[in-house]
């Protein structure tokens, strides 16, 4: 067999193989990574481009290539668990290819790196968020006076809450932010649904596994937990709604204090211009009308 023969056919092997590359999205994990001797780039903007070219002439070859967030700690962790020098190509490889199987990846999909490395670093936070609220309710076990689990009652009534808040709100595409304080920082999350012709809700449902988990720590804390409803229908203004969680109920702010929430950055804490063509309003209270907020653990 001719080397071009062999040649042809590696190439045709190669448009068959799905690949994930491991990136070093910001400078300061670029620089951790510098003290391998065998990771031999010396400049994070260099390496980018590096990265972008190679993603390109996958693309090309009819390769189907996901991006990863390559963490240098978690690496350095991995091969102190697994047993592995860390200062290996072949480490790198494997601790990629374990990233490809569990972490949050993004399909190349022919934009500029600088355009998707964005979206890569928000699937990181949602996939991080979520782990962080799942464990922090599966530790809560159960409550000392009836025994019920108090993470997976706190998801129930939050699942509750979600939906009532969906039907109160007329038609519409809706898009939801809550945010819980918790120990270290404050959980955010978004939800979007959209409604088709007939009426019926149309949801993502692990971005709603999500929103429901993070809502429901704030329930199960008992934490100043907050939620935003911004509501979009056909040739009306768009509708800003707020609610504070009390107990078990969302009970609404003013329009004033949406308007406060809204227009207030919510890692900053700095002001934001108000839209215009938006209404800020007053909202229904969600949840039972008990003055407690029902049974409490």
């Amino acid at each position: 067999m001719t080397r071009s023969r062999h040649t042809t056919m590696r190439q045709a092997l190669r448009r068959e193989v799905a690949g994930t590359i491991g990136l070093l999205a910001d400078e300061d994990d670029f620089a951790a990574m510098r003290r391998y001797r065998t990771f031999t780039f010396d400049d994070h903007t260099t390496y980018l481009r590096q990265a972008e070219g190679l993603l390109r002439s996958l693309a090309s070859d009819g390769g189907h290539t996901a991006i990863a967030l390559f963490d240098p700690q978690e690496y350095a962790e991995y091969c102190a668990e697994a047993g592995l020098d860390p200062d290996a190509p072949a480490s790198r490889t494997r601790f990629t290819a374990e990233l490809a199987a569990t972490g949050p990846t993004v399909a190349y999909d022919g934009r500029p790196l600088a355009d998707l490395l964005p979206d890569l670093v928000d699937e990181a936070i949602r996939k991080a968020t979520w782990e962080y609220a799942t464990t922090l309710l599966a530790r809560l076990g159960a409550c000392a006076v009836c025994g019920e689990d108090i993470g997976r009652e706190a998801f129930n009534r939050a699942s509750d809450l979600i939906v009532q808040l969906l039907e109160s709100s007329g038609p519409g595409t809706r898009h939801l932010v809550c945010s819980v304080p918790a120990a270290s920082e404050t959980l955010l999350v978004a939800l979007h649904t959209a409604e088709d012709s007939h009426g019926n809700t149309h949801l993502d449902e692990s971005e709603a596994l999500e929103f429901t988990t993070v809502l429901a720590v704030g329930i199960a804390t008992h934490s100043a937990a907050g939620l935003v409803m911004r509501t979009i229908a056909d040739g009306r203004r768009d509708r800003v709604q707020g609610w504070r969680l009390h107990g078990e109920r969302l009970l609404p702010l003013t329009a004033a204090e949406v308007f406060d929430a809204y227009c207030t950055d919510a890692v900053s804490g700095d002001l934001v211009a108000p839209e215009s063509g938006v209404d800020y309003c007053a909202a229904p209270t969600i949840g039972n009308t008990e003055p407690d907020g029902g049974h409490h653990h």
